[in-house]
């Protein structure tokens, strides 16, 4: 998710695209409260945490859900020209051969990227899994992927996982996981998993920050990476007075505020804009650090609730 339905007020406390988006970070404290291992590769500019198998990913990504044709053409390769390199789009998006395309056109090293795509539950199972992925890496113009997830926990899971697997293991993609995964539903998958999942990709926001939930993947080998970061713009997240008064303190918007907010927590975040302002402004949260007393004050904002009924 992304900006939707933000209007002005998540520019409030903007201070201005002079700044670099990339800015130097700052560890601190933070380093203690991550998932994985960190680093900083000079050739990328984004910091990255360690998925269980070695493999580093961006601790903040572009999503495109709801992107589609000319404008996520032009929004990838914009994304991209200002500094993404985790990519994330899905079969049930309906874009991939956009997103290829805006890969494409900004010329950039498919090296230097990490693509993401996701298997639809019609497409469960372990012939069809293998199909679907085929399907979707032609789409995208590329030959692996960097990360394949299950979208949801339906149909034939244990089918699919075995296909990712073997997937995995030929190279194919580099890492495999899951989304929308509750811990009964992981548990299960490792009864009969050779690999544990290195993602789950899950809503998570300051509205609904899965509180007893986000403490288990923690626990676990599994990265947490939360979907619509800004809870997609509801609950009037962009004029919330808290977050406000913290951005103000730091100079920040509130779409900074969110996103620093995640990042301390270990957490992977995915927003979504086709502004190409709005994605240097989600880039431009690696120069400041959020104290402990505004974690625990962003803590009273959860109201421990799915914010996308209709989605369930």
């Amino acid at each position: 998710m992304g900006d939707q339905g933000n209007g002005l007020n998540r520019r409030e406390f903007l201070k201005g695209l002079g700044k670099t988006a990339l800015a130097t970070v700052v560890l601190g404290s933070v380093t203690s409260r991550m998932f994985g291992a960190f680093s900083h590769p000079e050739n990328i500019g984004i910091p990255t945490f360690t998925l269980n198998n070695g493999l580093q990913i961006p601790v903040l990504g572009f999503g495109t859900s709801t992107l589609n044709d000319d404008v996520a053409i032009r929004s990838v390769s914009d994304a991209i020209s200002v500094g993404y390199r985790l990519i994330d789009t899905a079969h049930i998006y309906g874009n991939e051969e956009a997103v290829g395309e805006g890969i494409k056109q900004n010329g950039i090293d498919r090296k230097e990227l990490f693509i993401t795509s996701k298997l639809w539950v019609d497409d469960a199972g372990y012939e069809s899994t293998k199909q679907a992925f085929a399907t979707s890496i032609k789409k995208l113009g590329v030959d692996y992927l960097d990360l394949y997830l299950i979208h949801r926990p339906k149909g034939d899971v244990k089918g699919s996982w075995k296909a990712m697997e073997e997937l995995y293991e030929a190279g194919k993609i580099k890492a495999i996981g899951v989304s929308n995964f509750l811990p009964e539903d992981l548990e299960e998958l490792k009864t009969y998993s050779k690999f544990d999942p290195a993602i789950n990709q899950i809503e998570a926001h300051v509205f609904f920050q899965r509180k007893d939930f986000y403490p288990y993947l923690k626990k676990s080998s599994t990265q947490m990476e939360a979907w619509s970061p800004f809870a997609a713009g509801r609950n009037n997240i962009f004029s919330n007075p808290v977050l406000a008064k913290i951005g103000k303190k730091y100079d920040k918007t509130i779409a900074q505020v969110c996103l620093r907010w995640h990042y301390q927590r270990g957490v992977v975040a995915i927003p979504r804009s086709s502004q190409k302002a709005h994605m240097r402004e989600n880039l431009d949260i690696f120069d400041f650090e959020l104290s402990q007393q505004d974690m625990e004050l962003i803590k009273t904002l959860d109201l421990d609730t799915t914010q996308f009924p209709e989605w369930g």
